[in-house]
């Protein structure tokens, strides 16, 4: 798909019968998502590749109100790609990155795709930073890119 503006593809998703769960590696984490996710993607941002240790992360963007979570989570704040104030929420007991805050989108809550328990429902729509994109990486069939992060 041709780069366009990932500020008009961010909507409200549809209304979700069923209820998603998942957490860390440990199980010391978890979580119920009610909501349905307003956007599903890929970002090859370079933080993204640090925090997530590999080329991409995979993610999950779902309204706050529709996600309850028990267990503690450790929160790194540092400032995104874009210069946004963004924040990773990992396990402090196993270290597996679980869900992210966007201070620029508070009712909006990133989930990492893989904490997911069944994760066969994925289906990437919006893939963004692909100018740090691995170079080996394909192109995602039906993803509409975005070179960095434009609004």
């Amino acid at each position: 798909m041709p780069e366009g503006k990932i500020g008009h593809i961010i909507r409200e998703g549809p209304t979700m019968t069923e209820t998603r769960t998942g957490g860390c590696l440990c199980k010391a984490v978890r979580y119920e998502l009610t909501a349905a996710p307003i956007a599903t993607m890929v970002c090859n941002c370079t933080n993204c590749q640090h925090s997530s240790g590999s080329a991409l992360s995979t993610i999950a963007l779902v309204p706050r109100a529709g996600l309850a979570v028990t267990g503690e989570l450790k929160g790194y704040e540092y400032a995104g790609d874009s210069g946004g104030k963004l924040e990773i929420n990992f396990c402090p007991h196993c270290g597996s990155p679980v869900l992210l805050n966007i201070r620029n989108m508070p009712d909006i809550v990133s989930i990492k795709v893989g904490s997911f328990d069944d994760t066969s429902w994925f289906k990437p729509t919006i893939n963004i930073w692909t100018h740090s994109a691995q170079a080996w990486l394909p192109e995602i069939a039906g993803c509409q890119a975005f070179a960095g992060n434009s609004r």
